[in-house]
């Protein structure tokens, strides 16, 4: 076998825009090609002679190229429709490239959904049989690793019911335990910590690493930065379909945060109409404001000082007891602070229409550097309503130098800040046999 797991060479695909064909059926298909041949012909002769405009397609993904060798983590990152999902598509062979080629050694393993190839039918049990016949792998090897893909999904109380019946978090553990456990050479996951508990997510990363120690390669799409920080060692960053950063996974995350165009200036009421979102939508956040109220760092929020955050909600049904929250991330998308109306036992209704809603930090304990603000709203037995994650990039700044001026490096400080004193303690003078310090009048000469 190759020392090569993948290797793309000026790899394309490219979509029309509405291109979305009728289901037929073959008689259907038969009937028309029979009736209307001049018809179909001459159809096929004006689409020929128009051609295909720019305006009619796009590229999600353009001439990319990288080689992955085996036993390599390579993290995938990039904005929504940055073209992450195509490219793990084509690896997986579920659609072609328009242009270039593809190239994968060994079985491949994908998880690029919720339940990817499950068959809601099915009893979990069969469905693992399933997909392990579709990675190739033979019964016998299948009821060996049974045991610990079950152990390893939490279903066992369940493994016999049909996963149409199961939540979203159960199909997500046992598709995942599927995907990992059959030891594919190459596992393609992506966003499977988009889904599940934090004690799921820690044991879907230990697991890749698990398959990574044992010299198979993992591919691994994912919007939390800290993930792909712990997990991948190299990392290449997509743009608006082309490979635009490869290498060290620091690196590449760094240029990724530096390309943001969504931090917004503190004191700026910013818009949030168009914004991505998840949730139901009967209510939406409008628009978002930050600051500090402090006007000698142009109300920009500074470690240990205030932070006032101000958000517009339209509502096109009323709340009874809404559950307003904001969650403080940092540049990973690791939560460190947050916030709501529900943790304080706030019980104000959300009218129908438009309202504005404030929350006060009175001591920001973050350092400088930038920071994720996350919106979200749910009703009264948590359903969400309207997510924004990140709303905005915020930048913390800070009011004054520190150490020694340019020999001081701020990345040591860590994440939190307080305030603290520090000095010299003189020497403690200790009796010959070893006994306690002297007490301090004795100390200093």
């Amino acid at each position: 076998m190759t020392a090569l797991a993948i290797r793309l060479d000026q790899l394309s695909k490219q979509y029309r825009f509405g291109a979305r064909p009728r289901r037929r059926t073959l008689r259907e298909a038969l009937t028309e090609a029979a009736a209307s041949p001049w018809r179909n012909l001459r159809r096929l002769a004006g689409a020929a002679g128009r051609g295909t405009t720019e305006d009619d397609t796009f590229w999600a993904l353009r001439d990319v190229s990288f080689e992955v060798g085996h036993g390599e983590v390579l993290g995938v990152i990039g904005r929504n429709g940055a073209g992450k999902s195509t490219l793990l598509k084509l690896l997986s062979r579920i659609t072609a490239p328009t242009s270039g080629r593809a190239e994968v050694w060994g079985r491949v393993g994908s998880l690029l959904e919720v339940g990817t190839g499950f068959h809601p039918e099915l009893t979990g049990r069969d469905n693992v049989y399933l997909n392990g016949a579709i990675l190739g792998m033979e019964r016998g090897y299948i009821t060996s690793r049974f045991d610990a893909i079950v152990e390893f999904a939490g279903v066992e109380q369940f493994i016999d019911t049909p996963v149409k019946r199961y939540s979203s978090g159960m199909y997500l553990r046992l598709a995942f335990a599927v995907a990992a456990h059959l030891e594919p050479d190459v596992l393609i996951v992506d966003e499977v910590l988009a889904v599940g508990d934090a004690e799921f997510q820690q044991k879907c990363i230990g697991r890749m690493n698990e398959v990574a120690c044992d010299g198979r390669t993992v591919l691994f799409v994912s919007h939390n930065l800290g993930a792909v920080q712990r997990l991948c060692t190299r990392s290449i960053l997509l743009e608006k379909g082309n490979l635009v950063a490869d290498g060290e996974t620091s690196e590449v995350i760094r240029q990724y945060l530096a390309s943001h165009d969504t931090e917004a200036p503190a004191g700026r009421w910013i818009d949030l109409t168009a914004a991505p979102r998840t949730g139901s939508a009967s209510a939406r956040f409008t628009g978002v404001q930050y600051g500090s109220g402090d006007q000698l760092v142009d109300f920009s929020p500074h470690p240990g000082g205030p932070l006032e955050i101000v958000v517009g909600i339209d509502a096109s049904i009323a709340l009874n007891r809404p559950r307003v929250g904001f969650t403080l991330r940092d540049r990973y998308g690791g939560p460190l602070i947050s916030g709501s109306t529900y943790a304080l036992g706030v019980a104000t209704p959300l009218p129908i229409g438009y309202s504005s809603w404030r929350f006060v930090l009175e001591t920001l304990p973050l350092r400088p550097g930038p920071y994720q603000l996350e919106l979200w709203l749910a009703d009264s037995m948590g359903a969400s309503v309207d997510r924004l994650q990140p709303a905005l990039w915020m930048e913390v700044f800070d009011r004054q130098p520190r150490g020694f001026g340019p020999h001081y490096n701020p990345r040591h400080d860590g994440i939190l800040y307080c305030e603290y004193s520090a000095g010299r303690v003189e020497a403690a003078v200790r009796h010959r046999t070893g006994g306690e310090p002297a007490s301090a009048a004795t100390q200093s000469r």
